[in-house]
């Protein structure tokens, strides 16, 4: 039985459903996330990863690579591809089923002992978020919305990335499906244009859960050995991108009523890989 502090959200559970994206050959990782998803007492379904080495010649239609490594400042690597159409297949299937919400996971997960306590607190204000994380790999300048239970609710006028765990509605995958193709950028890059796509995207901290590869990623290698960045001159469109992208998302919080009135929390404004650890 989960620990009295990791009692399934109590209620809500039949309001979400639970998405794990697992690649098929990652079995010691499936297994990993299967055992933390049962002592937390979270049922859930697999959607096997796309697998972007074996089908990258067919995803390769669905991206414009040019600008891609523009928006990236990096080389396109069939791995990101396979994520993004990953988490689209996950949106498709959650918009297939009866539920408003879905919780979507990857595989490299590692869950703090408050997870089922974040989850319920998050629930219980689901009215005022469309996307909401639990963990992230950059998550700068954020921007205090409103507290709930012991938790900080952050919207980031900075980089707001990682797709490891999140809560995203109905409403908001209908309004982005239709503009996601072709693949411009990473998932969490995608998502992390809000004010294009029109919605609210905050984390809740502190985090409750951490992106844990053990050194050896499915997407970039072991060490990022995969990631090749051409020379910074090169990737000048890139910085330009990154720097009108802190003012395109504080002009959207700012009209939105999220930025007046608001302090940054600069203790928090640390960029984090691992907010702490059980």
């Amino acid at each position: 039985m989960p620990a009295a502090d990791q009692q399934p959200p109590s209620g809500d559970n039949q309001d979400f459903g639970i998405w794990l994206i697992s690649l098929s050959a990652a079995t010691e990782r499936r297994q990993r996330m299967q055992r933390q998803l049962t002592q937390l007492g979270l049922q859930y379904q697999i959607f096997d990863a796309v697998n972007g080495k074996s089908r990258e010649a067919e995803l390769l239609n669905n991206v414009d690579k040019k600008a891609y490594e523009r928006n990236m400042g990096s080389q396109l690597l069939p791995g990101k591809m396979g994520v993004y159409a990953s988490h689209i297949g996950v949106w498709q299937q959650f918009l297939d089923s009866s539920y408003s919400t879905a919780l979507i996971l990857e595989d490299d997960v590692v869950f703090h002992s408050d997870f089922n306590h974040a989850l319920s607190t998050a629930m219980s204000v689901k009215e005022r978020w469309d996307v909401i994380r639990f963990n992230c790999i950059r998550a700068k300048l954020p921007v205090t919305q409103f507290s709930a239970a012991q938790y900080r609710v952050n919207a980031y006028v900075g980089p707001f990335t990682g797709n490891a765990a999140y809560l995203i509605t109905r409403e908001t995958v209908e309004k982005i499906l239709p503009n996601i193709w072709p693949q411009t950028r990473a998932l969490d890059h995608e998502l992390n244009r809000f004010f294009i796509h029109n919605y609210r995207q905050l984390g809740l901290e502190p985090w409750s859960s951490h992106p844990d590869d053990y050194g050896t990623s499915t997407i970039t290698g072991k060490n990022f050995a995969l990631v090749a960045k051409p020379h910074w001159l090169k990737r000048l469109p890139h910085y330009r991108l990154k720097a009108a992208n802190y003012g395109r998302r504080a002009w959207w919080l700012l009209r939105n009523g999220m930025l007046a009135c608001k302090l940054f929390n600069r203790q928090a404004a640390i960029t984090t890989t691992q907010s702490r650890q059980t």
